[in-house]
């Protein structure tokens, strides 16, 4: 456990009825005080009074964010630079995101979650991605993907078992879908498990491709606990996904994946299934149903995605207008220059069109259900190309500086590169689109 940690909480505390009071205690409103700077436009609307309510709609989301603020400043961007030049993960102060109780945001509080809501998600992603977009792929992944997944899709005895050593932080994992020859058409995977009747188990075999989370040793495991989904019939949507525990036997890392262009912080690795023998009481969801667990998932996921997009992008604006302040050339601040002017305008529009887009998709998103698809992959997809867009140009205003890592705008580039690809690609988010809007009625 790092050493600050009592800073944040003196005892296992839980993000919800404790939100406030840990706010209050530990940290003020500015307590990153260059980040707010974008928080205070007003504006009226049908339901929000200002943009401060739209984003922060109630106090515990106030309250979060300011923990959250003063946990990055303290916490995450000390360390960020470091692990992102030696392609190691923090797994400490992953873990101390338990004792904060956020890596529960929407678990039920009976298991030790929050039950917060969607905007809190958002809020969440955005504010750790400021700093640390690879960190906070892998709580992405461990809170989403896989605590937020088995609180919506098991059953209460699954979410006994399982859910409070994930929500603490003890476990950590993931969640294996994507596989060497299939990413987009993950119905085309080939991983599959069949069931034994005589001990009521699963024989799972294939390969999980591009894991999150899947090693955190260094490759020598896996992770803790994984949601994996298998073929268990010969349709093709004949799905169901399964609970794989670290030390099942057969079950084992394949190799780490090194030399990525980015999320270098975050551990990625294949996972292998040599013939793993899975209990009947971990499957999760219905036999050959696991499509409706993909679906309800898949629209937080995305979202989540395009929260980590906003942090990018304010980050990189903010770098921008730091450097305009502080550098002159031909006796005048950069500020004085049309084309830095043009290129931090354009990013702040275009980052705060892409806000609102999440946080009203958010606003509506139910937790236990779907149904928000089209938008789902639109905030996805134009956050994540909005993002790279601005720290690109964040890039191009720094010149030489914005090349080395010093000023971290070339690491946030090379991060939101993933958001195009992971999580859906723009090609398919393209295509989603294309045929809902194809089915749908006319737009209002």
């Amino acid at each position: 456990m790092l050493a600050n940690s009592t800073l944040y909480c003196s005892a296992r505390c839980v993000v919800g009825p404790a939100v406030r009071r840990l706010a209050r205690k530990y940290t003020g409103r500015s307590a990153l005080s260059s980040l707010d700077d974008m928080d205070d436009v007003a504006v009226t609307s049908p339901m929000f009074s200002s943009m401060e309510e739209f984003f922060n709609p109630t106090e515990t989301h106030r309250d979060l964010r300011a923990m959250l603020r003063d946990f990055v400043k303290n916490e995450v961007e000390p360390q960020a630079l470091e692990y992102n030049r030696t392609e190691s993960f923090n797994l400490p102060l992953l873990r101390q995101l338990g004792d904060l109780g956020l890596l529960g945001l929407t678990v039920e509080e009976e298991y030790g979650g929050a039950a917060l809501d969607a905007a809190a998600v958002v809020l969440a992603h955005e504010e750790l991605s400021y700093s640390d977009p690879a960190f906070c792929l892998s709580y992405l992944a461990h809170s989403l993907l896989l605590v937020n997944n088995l609180s919506t899709n098991a059953t209460p005895e699954q979410k006994a078992r399982f859910l409070p050593k994930a929500v603490s932080g003890e476990h950590i994992g993931g969640m294996g879908m994507s596989e060497p020859s299939a990413g987009t058409d993950v119905l085309g995977m080939t991983t599959k498990a069949v069931f034994d009747s005589s001990n009521n188990t699963w024989q799972m075999t294939g390969q999980k491709m591009w894991i999150t989370n899947g090693t955190l040793d260094g490759g020598n495991t896996t992770g803790d606990l994984f949601l994996v989904y298998a073929r268990t019939g010969p349709e093709r949507s004949d799905i169901t996904s399964f609970v794989v525990e670290k030390d099942m036997p057969g079950f084992h890392v394949g190799q780490q994946i090194h030399d990525k262009l980015g999320m270098r912080a975050s551990p990625t690795a294949e996972l292998v299934f040599d013939n793993v023998p899975i209990p009947n009481e971990n499957v999760i969801g219905n036999v050959n149903g696991a499509t409706l667990c993909m679906m309800r998932n898949l629209e937080i996921e995305r979202l989540g995605l395009a929260a980590m997009a906003l942090g990018i992008a304010r980050r990189s604006i903010n770098v921008m207008k730091d450097y305009a302040n502080d550098r002159k050339a031909f006796g005048k601040t950069l500020w004085d220059f049309g084309q830095i002017q043009s290129a931090i305008s354009t990013s702040y529009a275009e980052y705060m069109a892409g806000r609102c887009y999440v946080y009203a998709l958010a606003h509506q998103l139910d937790l236990s259900s779907y149904g928000n698809g089209l938008d789902a992959d639109g905030t996805k997809l134009y956050c994540a190309q909005m993002a790279k867009t601005v720290a690109d140009r964040a890039i191009q205003a720094l010149g030489g500086y914005g090349y080395v890592g010093e000023y971290n705008v070339e690491r946030l580039w090379r991060d939101a590169k993933l958001l195009e690809i992971g999580g859906g690609t723009n090609e398919s988010h393209h295509k989603n689109m294309a045929r809902d809007l194809r089915r749908g009625p006319p737009l209002e």
